[in-house]
């Protein structure tokens, strides 16, 4: 099986969530759908909080009353254009989140005002354990409820809030809020205990206790912030506005000095001419595009189904050092799984492989049933006959007390099989009579020293000596393509652990298989804790994922603490995300959407300050020009005049807005390579990329404004 890569991984089928293949594209429905929000975004109020942006507010207005009061084809173009400027900025804030809305708008209809059976008190007693039946309720409306309330809810009924189930087990429909058709197993106590409001009860009955009250739950949050209501700045662009600011500042005084030269110059220039090259020569593309790459950043996350609590989570994953990952679950499968049959002395892979099989039928365990698998996959033999053919059989289910399972056959022979721990097995063996051969010690030793589970099968013929089979070898299988992702991420410069309670040996042996970089075996929750403590005082963010109570110190303390909305309420509140689908490998991925984010904001500034240079030769020339003709070697464009180059570099400085909101949606393709190759592919494509771009860009507009009357 080829090893899946990071950029395989798609959204779950959630139907409240786009798809990455719909969130790349940009469809005329989506512009017009969010062209009222934009005009909306062009109140100073608003704009205010973008400085680079508001500058060209202010020179629009500038411009339109020059249009007004002294109307010509060239103040009329540069007013329409500077407003088009502003106007193509806004869009792309308002696509950003027109999509946020979109997926609220689909959650928002799972919620619905619903009648809850509250407890007002158990029947004799004061404990829910009493039963269902001795509960007595008062049917009241769900926006009534209150934190600590107890809500009865059976088959059929939906969750009306959020909560933990206090008493009883049911089979719960999350499909509105995950996506996944199939049902989930929801029950008191463990880690499997938290329900979300607005998911349907499709079997039995169980008790909840609400966890928050009416307004506030999950999905309240979850919509506001796709929304975009709850989402403030990052640090990360607080600082890109800063240096934004100062570099409007800058050449804001810049332009403001070039009048009195110009007028002692003999060559003073317009109020027109002076606000375009103010716009042209401010970062204006970045700064237009800021709060959508952002906004699209949380959004990407929303489509792999995983909640954002803050734009800082989603910067922090992308600044991640350290990555803290569980050992079940997610580097291996939930449960060990049976792998190989070694054969001992004097017995067949046909015997043991029948043997095994046989025995395994009454062991319900994952473990019996991946026996079945392996056996059915890789050995064929006696014994792999349908249960239904085995006259007179006498399954002996596996137990925790007796740790073996078994068959007994009728027959002349009575033939009994049994499999389990090698100890129980070699006590069974020798109460019959017979003796456990040393190499099958040497066999279970083996395994043992490799981090599997050794089991051993043995079987007795009548009232003779039972005689050792074999040993079947159980581990934990690594999942597939995982040592490619943990190459990737060693690429990245991210550091791996793998976390497990398991004992040393096993965990060595599972980290190596793995690709790990570092195991902390025998692990306690302040283990985990003391650990992320002191990776973080080495100046490193960490990041882990967790489901269980036990997991919310480490959760709360991690940079990224990814929670599994499976997991108790207490896990989801100490995370800073929550992954809908709970799945823990999927940390990987976050990673990597935080990463393109900081590499698409990184780009885009480089791109933007890179294609101020052209404007330069394109404007500075055409207003000085007829009082210094020497300038006329820096027209390297050869532009038609100064009115076709001063119109050519302004409207450009709009059109590369557009051109570029597809990009700032879907993010700039991220590869796991070292910081230095990033920076030089950086450098290379946008920053190179944008010096070229505006000479080819701002010339072929001077070719078409060179046609129109009074400009050319």
């Amino acid at each position: 099986m080829s090893a899946p890569t990071l950029t395989s991984v798609e959204a779950s089928p959630n139907p409240h969530a786009h798809s990455a293949r719909t969130a790349s594209a940009l469809s005329w429905a989506q512009i017009r759908g969010a062209m009222p929000d934009a005009l909306r975004k062009l109140n100073p109020k608003e704009m205010v909080a973008s400085p680079v942006l508001f500058v060209v507010e202010v020179g629009a207005v500038l411009t339109t009353g020059l249009a007004i009061t002294d109307p010509s084809l060239f103040a009329i173009l540069i007013t329409i254009w500077l407003w088009a400027t502003v106007l193509f900025a806004t869009l792309a804030e308002s696509i950003a989140e027109s999509r946020g809305k979109a997926q609220a708008s689909s959650l928002r209809a799972t919620q619905k005002q619903t009648t809850a059976r509250k407890v007002i008190a158990a029947s004799g007693t004061s404990k829910l354990t009493s039963g269902f039946t001795r509960m007595a309720t008062e049917d009241v409306p769900s926006a009534s409820l209150a934190v600590g309330d107890v809500v009865l809810v059976s088959a059929g009924e939906t969750i009306p809030g959020d909560g933990d189930v206090v008493e009883g087990a049911a089979s719960v429909d999350e499909s509105a809020i995950t996506g996944e058709s199939a049902p989930v197993i929801r029950e008191s106590g463990g880690d499997r205990s938290a329900v979300t409001g607005g998911t349907v009860v499709l079997s039995d009955t169980i008790a909840i206790r609400i966890t928050a009250p009416a307004g506030s739950t999950f999905v309240d949050r979850m919509i506001a912030l796709v929304e975009g209501s709850e989402r403030q700045r990052t640090p990360n662009e607080i600082a890109l506005n800063i240096l934004l600011t100062s570099l409007t500042i800058i050449f804001l005084l810049a332009v403001v000095t070039l009048q009195p030269f110009a007028i002692y110059s003999g060559s003073p220039q317009s109020l027109l001419v002076l606000v375009a090259l103010l716009v042209c020569l401010i970062p204006t593309t970045i700064g237009a595009l800021l709060s959508a790459i952002g906004i699209a950043g949380m959004d990407r996350l929303v489509q792999r189904n995983v909640l954002a609590m803050s734009g800082r989570a989603v910067e922090a994953a992308g600044d991640v050092d350290v990555l803290l990952l569980d050992k079940t679950g997610t580097i291996t499968y939930g449960n060990r799984r049976a792998t190989d049959l070694l054969v001992a002395t004097g017995a067949t892979i046909e015997e043991l492989a029948g043997a095994a099989r046989l025995a395994s039928l009454a062991d319900e365990t994952p473990e019996g049933r991946s026996v079945l698998v392996l056996i059915d996959e890789k050995f064929s033999g006696p014994g792999a006959e349908p249960l239904a053919d085995i006259l007179g059989a006498e399954l002996v289910p596996f137990s925790a007390h007796t740790r073996m399972s078994g068959i007994d056959l009728a027959g002349p022979d009575g033939l009994r099989i049994r499999k389990g721990a090698a100890s129980t097995v070699a006590r069974w063996v020798h109460s019959t009579g017979g003796v456990t051969p040393d190499q099958i010690e040497t066999l279970v030793d083996g395994v043992s020293m490799t981090g599997g589970t050794p089991l051993v099968v043995a079987q007795q013929y009548g009232s003779g000596p039972a005689r050792v089979l074999g040993v079947i070898h159980l581990k934990d299988v690594v999942k597939e393509g995982l040592r490619e992702r943990f190459d990737e991420l060693r690429a990245m410069g991210i550091r791996t652990i793998m976390v497990t309670g398991d004992n040393a040996i096993t965990a060595r042996a599972i980290a190596a298989e793995a690709g790990v970089d570092d195991v902390l075996a025998e692990a306690t929750p302040e283990d985990k804790l003391v650990l992320i403590r002191r990776e973080q005082a080495g100046g490193r963010l960490v990041a882990m994922a967790g489901d269980g109570t036990n997991d919310a110190p480490a959760l709360a303390q991690a940079d990224v603490g990814v929670a599994m909305n499976t997991g108790t309420s207490a896990a989801k509140e100490a995370g800073n995300m929550v992954d809908l689908d709970s799945d823990p490998t999927k940390l990987i991925e976050i990673v990597r959407i935080g990463k393109q984010l900081l590499i698409t904001r990184g780009a885009l500034t480089t791109f933007s300050i890179a294609n101020d240079i052209a404007k330069y030769f394109a404007i500075l020339p055409a207003m000085f020009m007829v009082v210094f003709p020497q300038l006329e070697v820096l027209n390297i464009m050869g532009l038609s005049s100064p009115e076709s180059a001063i119109l050519s570099a302004v409207i450009f400085n709009a059109l590369i807005i557009v051109v570029l909101i597809p990009l700032s949606l879907r993010g700039v393709r991220y590869r796991p390579v070292a910081a230095s190759a990033l920076l030089r592919r950086n450098l290379l494509i946008y920053g190179l990329g944008g010096l070229i771009a505006p000479f080819i860009g701002i010339k072929l507009i001077d070719l078409l404004t060179s046609l129109l009357p009074g400009i050319g």
